[in-house]
């Protein structure tokens, strides 16, 4: 018994600590970043159509042969000593074939302490997670349309508890190379649990992306424009701490306007020097910044910046993303060329 409502308190932990529609759904590691360069971006860039092998974890169309031979590890120290990281791996068969993705997201959420309902230790237990994806895109004849899919295999062990599910991710980009223009739209998590925590299905996390980007022509930056969470409207909630009170002790709560509805949809980033031997990335999520500000007190919420640096086969990567003036987190990234 004591186990059952100490996994009860760690699930609920692990619906909200994400700020991604929490509760409503399993697997919520899934919409995790996959990369220091996404993160950078603001976390949910979908356009980048390059040798970086990551972003076919968040988009299977933007596999491509550029990607081939390109080994991705990457890690972070996420928020609560949480742990979480992601591989991947491309190969072109050959012309015809093009190119394949494989690609692995692992989330440790590290040992907790048990103790049951008179407060008596039953011992420690642990929790993580696991995805393991294979990709393939195919640029449509005659058009400058790519799609691509992942299908996933998702392991999870929580406490003595455990699950198996599957699901699937599609994706679309256009590119018009004439203005170094790319868009893009993802629909991710279409799947199942094949086998339940207790006996209770639950869904996954739908998500709906759709990204833009372009190079400026004569400035060395490329802009990120994303909506992320389109599935969903609206996606705002009241915050009970910003309810105000008038001086007859009448309550009213905070509310969220149509405005402030399209900006937590919002993601904004910047690349300067993008296709140089180093860059500098920033980013801007308006959902997380309003959603995790404080009143009165600027803590920069929502703001992430990162680095990327290439010498010779290798590309490393580095970005600090900013969430409360309590914590923040840092991706590292490690890409190898193995041509």
């Amino acid at each position: 018994m004591g186990k059952r409502i100490a996994v009860l308190y760690f699930v609920l932990l692990h619906a909200t600590v994400f700020a991604q529609l929490g509760g409503e759904s399993t697997y919520q590691f899934l919409n995790l970043v996959s990369s220091p360069r996404q993160a950078a971006l603001g976390g949910k860039n979908i356009t980048n159509f390059d040798d970086d092998v990551t972003g076919g974890l968040y988009n299977p169309a933007t596999i491509n042969p550029e990607m081939d031979n390109q080994l991705a590890l990457n890690y972070s120290s996420y928020l609560g000593g949480i742990s979480y990281g992601t591989g991947a791996y491309a190969y072109t068969w050959d012309r015809h074939l093009q190119t394949f993705h494989v690609g692995m997201t692992y989330i440790n959420y590290g040992t907790f302490d048990g103790y049951d309902e008179n407060g008596v230790s039953t011992g420690t237990f642990t929790g993580n997670e696991a995805a393991l994806s294979l990709g393939y895109s195919y640029k449509i004849p005659y058009s400058d349309f790519y799609i691509g899919a992942n299908a996933k295999l998702i392991t999870s062990k929580l406490e003595q508890y455990n699950s198996i599910g599957g699901a699937l991710d599609v994706g679309m980009i256009y590119i018009n190379q004439t203005l170094d223009f790319h868009a893009a739209v993802t629909v991710r998590n279409l799947g199942t649990q094949f086998t339940t925590y207790a006996d209770l299905n639950e869904n996954l996390p739908l998500e709906v992306n759709l990204g833009m980007s372009q190079t400026l022509q004569h400035v060395p930056l490329r802009w990120h424009l994303t909506f992320d969470n389109l599935q969903q409207w609206p996606i705002g909630v009241s915050n009970p701490a910003r309810a105000t009170t008038d001086l007859d002790g009448n309550q009213t709560q905070e509310k969220v306007g149509f405005i402030n509805e399209v900006m937590r949809h919002t993601i904004l980033g910047a690349e300067l020097f993008p296709e140089a031997g180093f860059n500098l990335r920033l980013g801007y999520n308006f959902r997380r910044a309003e959603e995790l500000r404080i009143e009165n007190q600027r803590n920069f919420s929502g703001l992430s910046f990162g680095i990327g640096v290439k010498l010779n086969k290798l590309r490393f990567s580095y970005t600090h993303a900013r969430y409360t003036a309590a914590s923040n987190s840092s991706f590292f990234g490690l890409q190898i060329d193995l041509r």
